[in-house]
């Protein structure tokens, strides 16, 4: 079966948030480590990420959570490590998606 990358890129965070399984990609020029916590439509149309980055630079210092644009990302990555819970500070529902493809 053929993915765009777009549709590609967008199964694989599916299936890493499903399994709670934590990436690595780059974006904004920065690499980064992150536990997925959902993955869905923005309220502008754009397909966005919200994770929890463990490791890597950020775009804007000063947090840990972040909200990326999947069509952004670049070298995404299974890193082979799993994560258990869910971290402090993420709602379900996430009200900056108009539609989830999956969440935690």
């Amino acid at each position: 079966m053929i993915f765009g990358h777009g549709e590609f890129v967008r199964k694989l965070i599916i299936n890493a948030i499903k399994n709670r399984q934590i990436l690595s990609f780059s974006y904004g020029g920065y690499a980064k480590v992150v536990e997925p916590h959902a993955v869905g439509i923005s309220g502008t149309g754009k397909v966005i990420l919200r994770c929890y980055q463990t490791q890597g630079g950020h775009v804007t210092s000063g947090h840990d959570w972040d909200l990326c644009e999947t069509s952004k990302i670049s070298n995404l990555a299974l890193t082979g490590k799993n994560f258990v819970n869910v971290r402090p500070g993420y709602k379900k529902g996430n009200k900056g998606m108009s539609r989830i493809y999956a969440e935690l």
